[in-house]
């Protein structure tokens, strides 16, 4: 692995341990040309994916990119990052047993909200709000008033 402060290619490992509920390896590493310590993280990538925006261009599915968008959808939230790291890798192994190669966006982008959904309601609406692209105050009343259970009336 690459020294990414100094470029040496002959770095060492000094402590690995499994990560993200065991579906990754946590691995300290170290440079002895300019004594560096940074950490890796191996994971198992049953298959490239590509992903076929809704203009159909089609690019590399990045899992740097879905987790920037997680992690800023649950930015201040009270949300343990351990279990963030195991839904994001539940996420991408969803996708990668889906069969196909080719994966929309938009079942990337409805796979995200159905987590989002299930932890954190915050962090759901926010996410929502750039995925469904909310141009005014009145999408977010419409989009909360969906969340919302339908309150009793009291008529009599």
């Amino acid at each position: 692995m690459r020294c990414p402060f100094c470029g040496n290619v002959d770095t060492q490992v000094k402590d690995s341990r499994p990560a993200e509920d065991h579906v990754a390896i946590r691995r300290r590493r170290f440079c002895p040309a300019c004594a560096g310590r940074f950490t890796t993280y191996e994971r198992v990538q049953l298959r490239d994916l590509v992903v076929i925006k809704s203009s159909g261009k089609r690019e590399d599915f990045d899992r740097t990119k879905l987790e920037r968008s997680i992690r800023m959808a649950l930015q201040k939230r009270p949300i343990d990052p351990d279990r963030v790291d195991q839904m994001i890798s539940g996420m991408v192994r969803r996708l990668e047993s889906l069969g196909e190669t080719d994966v929309q966006s938009k079942v990337i982008g409805e796979i995200v909200m159905e987590r989002l959904a299930a932890i954190d309601t915050v962090a759901y609406v926010r996410f929502a709000s750039v995925y469904k692209n909310f141009q005014a105050t009145g999408d977010f009343e419409d989009f909360l008033s969906e969340l919302r259970p339908p309150t009793p009336s009291t008529d009599n």
